[in-house]
């Protein structure tokens, strides 16, 4: 099954919160015929939804392949399949940073973070043949996959991108598209947490999470030439909770607290403002088929698929499950319910349970919205 609208699907980051989007997928798969072609001809990760986005593209003659293998994958996913939790790791990690603080805040011989995140290379080595993107391109299930990172050195929203011959480089404000033959480490550069996660080299530059200043988080679509776009954000805006209901902390914010404020920022905030801006631009397509400068106004129709319920409670709920010396050092920065700060440990609860409940969530969320979904794919 294809059909004639190029539409592209954006998966957004946000750590172990990508789950959810595992669970709408699995929910869009059965509303499909059996082993059908991907849906969606353009795909664009960034951080966690990189590694979501890279299944899809190699299994795009069989999105029920491709979704069997993302759920099995998340189903069984532990912390040490993510992440070092030894101890000594641990230690050697804040070692690294606490000595970098006399040799001019870097260390020439390896990347700084909290955590080491090689136990990932070594899941995206056994579960992702990514010469396979290329084969899903000539054969025509798919238009194009970019990957988006950031350069610590410029500063620029890089989307890395593999895709039909015809598709361009771009380059924008504080943003650019270059194609090239996608790695793991570009899925590693994209999905790598600031601080929490080492950077990754690439080229001459190094590299941290896409969603960092990606001011545009659509903008790649758009330029690989979509006309319709679905996203799978991992935002809990529909989630309302009563004001008489919420958590008061009366204590000043604890590290944990203002990293997931920081996170927020990055992983949900860009893509809200964002898809805020295509709504103007649509309502204006409406009143004027051209701009100003004469240029033509297309309507972009868009759907969004967001979490029903506050994905922070349900990770408060699997914090223990964390192996205890991870807890430890969240307890140390405040990521507990009592000082606030568990926005910022749902971003690193690689547990099977977390993971299965969120893929739950987003199998509930999809089948509330199937006809929506269904009449986006022309269906």
């Amino acid at each position: 099954m294809r059909n004639d609208n190029r539409i592209a699907l954006i998966l957004s980051g946000g750590g172990a919160r990508a789950a959810y989007q595992v669970g709408v997928l699995s929910a869009i798969g059965k509303m499909l015929p059996k082993n059908t072609p991907l849906p969606f001809p353009i795909l664009c990760g960034t951080s966690a939804g990189a590694l979501n986005a890279g299944m899809l593209a190699i299994y795009a003659d069989n999105f029920t392949k491709a979704i069997s293998n993302l759920s099995y994958v998340w189903r069984h996913l532990t912390p040490e399949r993510v992440y070092k939790t030894n101890s000594l790791a641990i230690l050697s990690s804040i070692g690294k940073v606490a000595l970098s603080l006399f040799h001019d805040g870097y260390n020439k011989n390896s990347q700084l973070s909290l955590l080491d995140n090689a136990p990932l290379h070594q899941l995206l080595r056994q579960h992702l043949d990514l010469n396979r993107i290329q084969t899903s391109i000539d054969k025509q299930y798919l238009d194009a996959l970019s990957i988006t990172a950031m350069s610590y050195t410029t500063g620029l929203t890089t989307s890395f991108f593999e895709g039909q011959s015809n598709i361009e480089n771009w380059e924008r404000t504080r943003q650019r598209g270059i194609r090239t033959k996608l790695t793991h480490d570009h899925l590693l550069a994209s999905s790598a947490i600031p601080i929490i996660f080492p950077a990754r080299q690439l080229g001459d530059d190094f590299y941290g999470d896409g969603a960092m200043r990606q001011q545009s988080p659509i903008s790649p679509a758009l330029h690989l030439g979509a006309d319709k776009i679905m996203v799978i954000g991992v935002s809990d805006k529909r989630a309302i909770t009563p004001w008489h209901k919420e958590k008061i902390v009366a204590h000043s914010p604890s590290i944990a607290q203002i990293t997931g404020q920081l996170l927020h920022s990055a992983f949900i905030d860009n893509f809200e403002t964002d898809i805020e801006q295509l709504k103007r631009t649509n309502s204006l397509s409406d009143h004027s088929s051209t701009t100003t400068e004469g240029q033509k106004i297309s309507k972009i129709e868009t759907l969004i698929i967001s979490p029903s319920m506050a994905l922070d409670e349900i990770g408060s709920q699997h914090l223990s499950q964390l192996p205890w010396n991870i807890r430890s050092l969240l307890g140390a920065t405040g990521a507990t319910p009592k000082a606030g700060g568990t926005t910022a440990a749902s971003y690193l609860l690689f547990t099977s349970d977390y993971c299965r409940s969120l893929i739950e969530l987003g199998k509930k969320d999809a089948n509330w919205e199937k006809d929506r979904i269904l009449d986006f794919l022309n269906l």
